[in-house]
C-alpha cells in the first residue's frame, strides 16, 4: 500500500457537514424574492458544483436570469454572514487531520465553494492543519475539471504521484480521475454509498477513523 504525502480533500460534506446552513441560506434567499423555499433532501442534491449551480438548481425552472443573479448574489452574503452557524466537522475528521500532521504528511482542501467562504471556514476550524485551502476563483475552471487540485499541488509543493484525493460525492470521483490521482470516496457525507458506486466509485470509506487508518498504513518498499 502506497504511502501518500499529500491528502487533498473536498470540503463540504467530506471534512464538514455544512448542509444545514446551505440549505438555511438556499431558504432565506428564495424567500427574500418570493420564491418557494427548499426542503434540506433537496439542498442535499443540488450542492456539489459551487454555489451557482446550487442557486440555479434552487430556483423554479423557468426563473428570469437576472432574478437568479440577484438570487445568488443575496445567497453569498447572507451565507457568508450565517456559514457558522450550524457547520461543525465531522466527528472523528480533526483527529484524522492531526494524524496526517503528525506523520508527515500534508492536507488541503479543494472545493467548489467560493473562495472566501473555503478559507473563512478551513482558518475557523482547522488552523494551520490545512497548508492549503482553495475554492472557486473567476479564471479558473471548478471540479470536476482538473484546474483548482493543479493549483493545490503546486502550492503544496508535492509530486502529483504522491497526492490521493478524498470526496464524497460523484464530482469528485471525476475530479480525481481528470487529475489523473487515486481517489478515496466517504460515505458519511451528502452522496449515499450505492450512489458512489453507480458513478465508479474505486475504494469507499464509511468512517473517519477508517479513513485515518487507510492513510495511516505503512508503505510497502
Amino acid at each position: 500500500m502506497m504511502c501518500y504525502d499529500a491528502v487533498i480533500f473536498d470540503l463540504d460534506g467530506t471534512l464538514l457537514d455544512t448542509l444545514g446552513d446551505l440549505a438555511a441560506s438556499t431558504n432565506r434567499a428564495l424567500s427574500h424574492f418570493g420564491l418557494p423555499r427548499r426542503s434540506l433532501e433537496e439542498v442535499r442534491q443540488f450542492v456539489g458544483n459551487g454555489v451557482e449551480k446550487l442557486i440555479r438548481r434552487a430556483v423554479p425552472a423557468g426563473t428570469d436570469e437576472r432574478l437568479i443573479l440577484d438570487c445568488l448574489d443575496w445567497f453569498k452574503g447572507d451565507y457568508l454572514e450565517h456559514m457558522e452557524d450550524q457547520t461543525a466537522p465531522y466527528p472523528g475528521i480533526l483527529a484524522l487531520l492531526e494524524a496526517l500532521r503528525d506523520n508527515g504528511c500534508k492536507a488541503a482542501v479543494v472545493s467548489n465553494k467560493f473562495d472566501g467562504a473555503v478559507k473563512g471556514l478551513c482558518r475557523k476550524h482547522f488552523g494551520d492543519l490545512l497548508p492549503a485551502a482553495i475554492g472557486e476563483r473567476p479564471g479558473m475552471r471548478k471540479k470536476p475539471a482538473r484546474d483548482l487540485v493543479d493549483l493545490c499541488i503546486a502550492e503544496l509543493g508535492v509530486p502529483v504521484e504522491r497526492c490521493v484525493y478524498v470526496g464524497d460525492s460523484d464530482v469528485d470521483i471525476q475530479t480525481a480521475a481528470n487529475a489523473g490521482l487515486p481517489c478515496l470516496s466517504v460515505s458519511w457525507g451528502f452522496r449515499s454509498r450505492d450512489f458512489l458506486l453507480e458513478h465508479g466509485a474505486a475504494e469507499i470509506l464509511d468512517t473517519p477513523d477508517a479513513l485515518r487508518q487507510r492513510l495511516s498504513l505503512p508503505c510497502q518498499k
